[in-house]
């Protein structure tokens, strides 16, 4: 094995060597966030002579671990939290690098979760970073004197790191791949929108992707909410001057003060809670309307999205929506009876199985799977291609094809902490096979292997289904709402 030690730009770093693969974890790509760098734009560490150790997972902005998280999300403590986490086979070669966006609604997740363990890709000769960034409102609520959407500010400064260092860990800074699930994905559509982040990589993999978009109306009134729950005035002084673990508490009654099925029909009303918002600066405009006026039509794109994204949502409420009418579960979000009718007809297959499982279509539909046509729509005539999948392959466990259940596909780690909680005890094997190959055909060579988007409208690869893997109708069910 080579040097354990690397050098990157800012000082040199100490590997955690592991039977297949490398792993630098825990470099910071930014000072840590707090005192007067709290709510501020990141800032390049300072550099350091003495070798880091960089065989820990770094802190995260996330504080506590949910034990009912469907992906294992580590709470790590510190202050030192926007730091990047280098997988890699050796320091010594050129290949082409993915760098993961971890989700959680852009209020939760950790980029030290196992799933996003990049030993698989190096396996198959791709460098992997995981990234952490700012969550919930210190990373994307309005504050009128402090810089906004300061979380997507720190994606770009991750971005900017892997530029400048990945050589040094056996990277091709002009090989860069974004890539994330959730908000994660929403996150890659997002800078993949953005003419300010164009520069800092070349393809972009997003998967079940969720966007925020949120208004800069909306931001506004949902920051000045949370400085008169805290009785604090809503500037950069009067929000520094309440923790952390205040602001957590305040969030969820300035946005989305329903639970469970109630805070998803927020959601379809409202939008997310947090996230990127168009402020007319950094985000200039909504991202499909980026993405169609041309913005980051030169780079690759893949994306898809889940079956039943959230339909483990709408049974937990099974009780409640059993007996009401399909057509009535959809009135208040189509109210208009031809839009209502066509999607009502495009689900048929959906609609025979009840309404609890025609109620989560919806809401799988609205927040996930819809964007999978506007955007590849958006994007026909652009200079690179869009590629579609979508994810069939129903859980034992779920019942449905869910939300995260895609996941350790992509990263080929079926045997990792809690997999067989959501995939069973003997997911296939072959699936992941045929999901993380096409990922690192991407990665590694731009095509991930079927017909694209943008040359035959409609077409996508189906993972998992029962009929045929590339169907030329997998997203017609959702047309109705385009």
């Amino acid at each position: 094995m080579t040097d354990p030690i690397v050098q990157t730009a800012r000082g040199p770093v100490r590997v955690l060597e592991r039977a297949d693969s490398l792993a630098f974890l825990g470099i910071p790509f930014a000072k840590p966030p707090v005192g007067e760098l709290r709510f501020a734009a990141p800032v390049p560490p300072d550099p350091w002579t003495e070798t880091l150790d960089a065989t820990e997972y770094g802190a995260t902005a996330l504080r506590i671990s949910g034990v009912d998280n469907l992906i294992p999300e580590p709470a790590i403590p510190g202050k030192s939290t926007l730091n990047v986490n280098v997988f890699t086979p050796s320091p010594d070669g050129s290949l082409p690098v993915l760098v993961w966006i971890h989700g959680g609604g852009y209020t939760e997740g950790s980029p030290a979760s196992p799933w996003y363990d990049g030993s698989a890709f190096n396996r198959d000769g791709v460098v992997t970073v995981s990234v952490s960034y700012r969550l919930g409102f210190d990373g994307f609520g309005y504050i009128s004197d402090a810089p906004a959407n300061r979380g997507v500010l720190d994606w770009i400064a991750a971005l900017e790191w892997v530029q400048q260092n990945i050589a040094s860990f056996g990277g091709d800074p002009n090989r860069v791949t974004i890539g994330g699930q959730s908000a994660g994905g929403g996150a890659v559509l997002t800078l993949l929108g953005m003419p300010q982040a164009q520069h800092l990589f070349h393809q972009a993999m997003s998967f079940s992707g969720a966007l925020a978009d949120v208004p800069l109306a909306t931001a506004r009134a949902r920051g000045e909410r949370i400085a008169e729950l805290g009785e604090v005035t809503a500037d950069v002084e009067g929000f520094r001057s309440l923790t952390e673990r205040r602001i957590r508490q305040l969030q969820p009654k300035a946005a989305t003060p329903r639970k469970g099925i109630g805070m998803v029909l927020d959601m379809l009303t409202d939008g997310l809670p947090w996230g990127p918002m168009v402020d007319g600066e950094l985000i200039q405009h909504p991202t499909v309307d980026s993405l169609a006026s041309g913005v980051g039509g030169d780079k690759p794109l893949l994306l898809g999205a889940a079956d039943d994204e959230f339909t483990m949502v709408a049974e937990n409420e099974a009780g409640k929506l059993r007996f009401v009418p399909a057509g009535l579960l959809l009135w208040p979000f189509l109210r208009t009876r031809a839009i209502r009718r066509a999607y009502l007809a495009a689900n048929r297959p959906q609609r025979k199985k009840g309404s609890v499982a025609m109620a989560g279509r919806f809401i799988s539909d609205h927040i996930f799977r819809v964007l999978v046509p506007r955007v590849a729509e958006a994007r026909i005539g652009a200079d690179a291609a869009t590629w579609a999948y979508r994810f069939s392959w129903v859980s034992p466990t779920k019942g449905w094809a869910c939300h995260c259940l895609d996941v350790p596909f992509w990263f080929d780690g079926l045997d990792r902490e809690k997999v067989a909680s959501l995939a069973g005890p003997n997911p296939p094997q072959e699936l992941a096979d045929e999901m993380h190959g096409a990922a690192v055909a991407f990665v590694a060579g731009g095509d991930p292997g079927w017909s694209a988007w943008s040359t035959d409208p409609g077409i996508a690869r189906v993972f998992g289904g029962s009929g045929d893997a590339v169907a030329a109708d997998a997203y017609d069910s959702v047309l109705a709402l385009v």
